[in-house]
């Protein structure tokens, strides 16, 4: 058998993947069960849909449906071009050194845990923190950030933009070095400008890249960072912080309804499915590029 030994590399990765993805989706059945722990998966009660209909007619099921398509809506439309301008920006600079030292710079917020970013605009943004003290230096009232539900939003799709924006321009860079020299070269003897080259050559050199990601965004815009909710959130904002995943949360794992947290959970996976699905067919009836 020939490349035997790539394909031996890729057996750990088959079995992690089957071990902790595959195997636990069995766990689905709890879904259209009445779970139980004595009785097992298979041994509790068989419900149907009920679970579903009480995740659906729950009194705050508009409220988390609003807010997590409005915040991923916001990430879309502010969070996802931001690596793309970044990396346009980046790839004009010319002085290497200062370009390797730019992109390693921003970088470096990917790798700082999430507890540590919120941690950190909490002391920023709280009542004795800077921004609070420069806004009482203008002569205008201070802000409870952390308190206002208003304030929610633009705080955590402003901090995902800051923390992500660097990481995500490495996909960006390298759809922009499979852009063929010559045709700079050409565009240069024809006489077009670096706006000209960046529109007509380099943007459509990175549209499929840019296609790819943005279908697949639309696959998960019914999830959004658990993590990051849960240690930002507060009773007082969460008519306008509160998720899916973070309702799911206190309601099926510390209410102990593991039948209704998982329905919930296997409800966003079907959505979400949906939408990449369409999402994927739109872009192919584009002329555009698509998953499959």
């Amino acid at each position: 058998m020939k490349n035997k030994e790539l394909y031996w590399m890729i057996v750990p990765t088959i079995l992690l993947f089957f071990i902790f993805l595959y195997v636990p989706m069995a766990g689905l059945v709890i879904a259209v069960r009445k779970y139980d722990v004595m009785s097992g998966l298979f041994g509790s009660g068989f419900v149907g849909l009920k679970y579903f209909k009480q995740f659906v007619n729950d009194p705050y099921f508009l409220r988390i449906l609003k807010n997590t398509v409005l915040i991923n809506f916001y990430m879309i439309i502010l969070a996802f071009p931001a690596p793309i301008f970044l990396a346009l920006m980046i790839n004009e600079v010319k002085n290497k050194p200062f370009k390797r030292m730019f992109q390693s710079i921003s970088y470096l917020p990917h790798f700082v845990a999430t507890v540590i970013i919120v941690g950190l605009m909490m002391e920023v943004l709280s009542s004795r923190g800077m921004v609070n003290q420069i806004i009482d230096k203008l002569g205008f009232d201070k802000q409870l950030f952390f308190n206002d539900k208003n304030w929610f939003r633009p705080m955590y799709v402003g901090s995902s933009i800051w923390e992500g924006t660097g990481w995500r321009t490495i996909i960006f860079m390298a759809a922009l070095s499979g852009i063929s020299i010559e045709l700079y070269e050409s565009a240069s003897i024809e006489g077009a400008n670096r706006f000209q080259k960046m529109r007509f050559i380099t943007v459509p050199g990175i549209m499929p890249t840019i296609v790819i990601l943005l279908i697949l965004t639309f696959g998960s815009i019914m999830n959004v960072g658990f993590e990051k909710v849960f240690i930002m959130y507060n009773p007082g904002t969460y008519e306008t912080a509160d998720v899916i995943t973070t309702y799911v949360y206190r309601r099926g794992i510390m209410g102990r309804d593991y039948s209704f947290a998982t329905a919930a959970g296997l409800f966003n996976s079907i959505i979400n499915f949906g939408l990449l699905v369409g999402a994927n067919q739109l872009s192919k009836k584009a002329g555009e590029a698509s998953i499959w």
